[in-house]
């Protein structure tokens, strides 16, 4: 196909920012394919180096215009972390889960502005869970994309796609990098005089062990929601009992945070005649009080660990939210064998 037929070609960039996806999008619009950016955020990532890799990609491509669109993935991206229909990787990421939805929203919008294919910076062998032959495949096959999903970096080790057959790209001037190394890519940005791009990371929580934990955690009770997902990011957290969780911020930016998330119900525990941080209680408290009391007493100790670590007596004011009486409790520290043992 000659080139002035090849520019009619329209393609929608699958684009986190990173160096993968800053190449995967610079190597089609050399072909003269008009190319429109779309970027992805969930609860558990929103891609810092989107706004970089903008940047980057504009620095570039000089004056020509390159159209951006993001797009956000809360309530129904719960859904499939409750039971993704392919599981988890090592921790508790459903990384094809989140491929399909992605791709599914990255289709609809292809054929919204007349599209004809899409990009993404996937590298072959980089990502155990996702980015493998099998993955793949099954990627473009619960999304109706098969042959439709152009994969740059990679494509001269992958089978031809569709933009390839129909001649909108030329294979011949696409890649064959394979496994995680970022050598290749490093060179590569080079001749196309990309600097000071952004250095790789998986950035999605659901790939650390420690939010997965604290994600298993609150998976076990009935408020599984995006206000929770929030709570988990920040401070420490300690499961008194099944139905009572006490979180802990680490500094006073967390502890502004803590408190912009604190709903009715929520308990409240605050150092008082000492600095240090503050605590969040929520869950369900008994109507037994002697349990109650027992509730609050133990979670006042662990918040008196974090003020003092002297064995001393620490006050700790406490009330419920949004009520303004507080009450006030003498305690010390709790010790590090039981601290321990509530940590999430």
């Amino acid at each position: 196909m000659v080139n002035g037929e090849r520019r009619m070609a329209k393609a929608v960039s699958l684009f986190s920012g990173g160096l993968d996806s800053i190449l995967a999008t610079k190597i089609v619009l050399e072909q003269g394919i008009d190319v429109f950016v779309l970027n992805f955020s969930t609860p558990f990532f929103r891609w810092n180096n989107c706004k970089r890799g903008k940047f980057i990609l504009k620095e570039i491509e000089e004056q020509k215009e390159i159209k951006f669109k993001s797009i956000y993935l809360g309530e129904e991206y719960l859904e499939i972390l409750k039971k993704p229909k392919y599981g988890y990787g090592k921790n508790l990421n459903p990384c094809i889960d989140c491929k399909i939805l992605m791709f599914k929203h990255a289709k609809k919008f292809m054929e919204e502005i007349n599209a004809n294919f899409i990009i993404t910076g996937e590298v072959l062998g980089q990502r155990p869970k996702s980015q493998h032959l099998y993955g793949l495949k099954i990627i473009e096959k619960e999304t109706g994309l098969e042959g439709l999903i152009l994969r740059p970096l990679s494509a001269k080790i992958l089978p031809p796609s569709i933009p390839e057959k129909m001649g909108w790209v030329d294979r011949e001037k696409l890649f064959s990098i394979y496994g995680r190394s970022r050598k290749f890519q490093m060179e590569l940005a080079k001749t196309f005089g990309i600097k000071n791009y952004p250095s790789p990371a998986g950035g999605c929580l659901l790939t650390d062990p420690e939010f997965s934990k604290r994600l298993k955690d609150i998976l076990k009770q009935k408020e599984f929601n995006l206000a929770e997902i929030e709570l988990l990011k920040l401070g420490r957290h300690f499961r008194i009992t099944p139905s009572f969780k006490l979180v802990i911020g680490r500094n006073e930016i967390e502890n502004k945070k803590l408190l912009s998330l604190t709903k009715q119900g929520d308990i409240y525990f605050e150092p008082k005649e000492m600095k240090g941080p503050i605590g969040i209680g929520r869950g369900n408290l008994e109507q037994d009080s002697i349990c109650r009391n027992w509730v609050k007493e133990i979670s006042a100790k662990i918040l008196a660990r974090y003020v003092s670590t002297a064995n001393k007596e620490v006050k700790i004011g406490i009330k419920v939210i949004p009520e303004e009486n507080e009450d006030l409790i003498i305690v010390k520290s709790i010790n590090e064998e039981k601290l321990n043992s509530l940590r999430i």
